[in-house]
């Protein structure tokens, strides 16, 4: 009888059940408790988004001066997320979390709102995600990731993770805008609790990494909450006199304040704009609707993408080429997300980076997005208990994970001209422009230039020479329309 095979973490490779065969967790070298594990890790990196989403698309007003509200868009916004989740473990059988975009929902928020009722917003937003769809079932979304070189993607994944580790650093305030300079120091030195919940809690969640201790991340962001919930109870004044940066940690002092009905009374709002949108488009002009439409297409199309090659980089499921097995699998359940963000006016949804928290601890399948998405669930029912949770407490997971993704960077070939100044641009734009599709839309223009001067210009895809064209006419997009205009 032969011995069941194993990975080289010692852990078989042999399914034990139906679970495990459909998920394909002992063959990626997991287990069901790591991806549990995994799945709560991802929730905790990215439970802001229930309070933040609805700061930002609640509060922001219509053409029409009409907001949409905090408490509705909170339950939404989980709502979609659960949903969105379970549908991408299912589908894609991968370790990837979706939920409303943090960018994106500022687009949407104060680019196209002003200029339209809410109705027609979410409208615009379901009819994007229907394109995105159609772009992947007619594979031109999976060829244009097939066609970038395996270098550049990743250098993806290494600017997402300074991109994390810049979204985590800026979060708890530990890095601010400074006095005549971009960037600073806290708020010129680290003062305050807040500072101290991160820097314990990073340091804790470094000591058990480099300990290699199960669970070190979900460690770390209990010990430094429990630490802020300490802080916040024996030094605060209930009003956020220690200065968190959102979230103010407080234990609920009743059952009122642990359970709630969510509000869904948004579900379905893009359907309530009645027969005349188009009417009221053409007044906003075609052009203006298909420049709105074009931009979140572009920014959804390649922040997912950028997501998707840093995550699975990480959690090394690409093969040498840097291509992940059924790509279109996640692409469907991302552009479905963005379709749903529309049905629950939640904003446009996309994979989220902070996924590499869960596969930082180990998760390697769609069980452990499964288990963000029960989460989320519960928690539109629980929302006082994720807001325990502060920024400064959840985001050194952040920071570790960017390292992680960080030393990826070895692997790239700084010999090739084209791909060392195209991977460049890429890891650096990412965070000093705070946008994972500038990064990518600069280092493949950067790319096919030096190709091209190198008179290289036949090594370039097809594809990405037409990608770089909409790039170049999406960064230009301003002078461009004003010249025609």
């Amino acid at each position: 009888m032969n011995a069941p095979s194993s990975s080289p973490s010692g852990v078989s490779t042999e399914p034990t059940g139906a679970l495990d065969r459909f998920f394909r967790v002992s063959e990626r070298g997991s287990t069901l408790g790591t991806e549990i594990r995994g799945g709560l890790a991802t929730f905790f990196a990215m439970a802001y988004v229930i309070v933040l989403n609805p700061l930002i698309i609640g509060t922001a007003e219509d053409v029409n001066g009409d907001t949409l509200g905090i408490p509705q868009v909170a339950a939404m916004t989980a709502l979609v997320a659960a949903v969105s989740c379970v549908l991408m473990g299912v589908v894609s059988r991968y370790p990837f979390a979706i939920a409303a975009g943090m960018g994106l929902n500022a687009v949407v928020a104060y680019g196209v709102a002003p200029l339209m009722p809410w109705s027609d917003v979410f409208l615009l937003i379901v009819v994007e995600g229907v394109l995105l769809l159609i772009l992947v079932m007619t594979g031109f979304r999976t060829a244009v990731f097939s066609a970038i070189p395996a270098g550049l993607k990743t250098a993806i994944a290494v600017g997402v993770g300074l991109f994390l580790a810049l979204v985590g650093l800026v979060n708890a305030g530990f890095v601010q805008a400074g006095d005549g300079t971009p960037v600073q120091l806290g708020d010129g030195g680290l003062n305050g609790w807040p500072i101290l919940v991160f820097v314990v809690g990073l340091l804790v969640t470094i000591a058990l990494y480099v300990r290699k201790v199960p669970g070190a991340m979900l460690i770390g962001i209990v010990v430094s909450t429990v630490l802020a919930l300490a802080l916040e109870t024996f030094l605060g004044d209930g009003e956020n006199g220690l200065g968190w940066s959102l979230t103010v940690p407080s234990l609920p002092t009743g059952v009122g304040d642990l359970v709630s009905v969510p509000d869904i009374s948004l579900l379905g709002l893009f359907l309530q704009g009645g027969s005349d949108v188009l009417s009221r488009w053409s007044e906003i002009g075609v052009a203006t609707v298909v420049t709105l439409i074009f931009t979140l297409l572009l920014a959804d199309f390649f922040d997912t993408m950028g997501t998707m090659v840093g995550v699975a980089h990480q959690g090394g499921l690409t093969d040498e080429d840097g291509n992940l097995e059924n790509t279109r699998g996640v692409l469907v359940a991302d552009s479905i997300g963005t379709v749903l963000g529309g049905v629950g006016s939640a904003s446009v949804a996309t994979v989220y980076a902070e996924s590499a928290a869960g596969v930082g601890e180990g998760a390697r399948t769609g069980i452990a997005p499964i288990v963000t998405g029960v989460l989320m669930l519960l928690s539109a029912l629980f929302t006082p208990l994720v807001s325990l949770v502060p920024f400064e407490a959840a985001t050194p997971i952040l920071v570790i994970v960017g390292f992680m993704m960080m030393t990826q960077v070895t692997s790239i070939d700084f010999q090739d001209p084209a791909l060392a100044l195209g991977s460049f641009t890429t890891i650096i734009m990412m965070p000093f422009t705070y946008s994972i599709s500038n990064g990518i839309g600069i280092g493949l223009l950067t790319y096919a230039f030096v190709s091209l001067v190198l008179g290289k210009g036949r090594q370039v895809h097809p594809v990405l020479w037409v990608i770089s064209a909409v790039f170049l006419f999406h960064f230009a997009e301003a002078p461009i329309l004003a010249l025609f205009g």
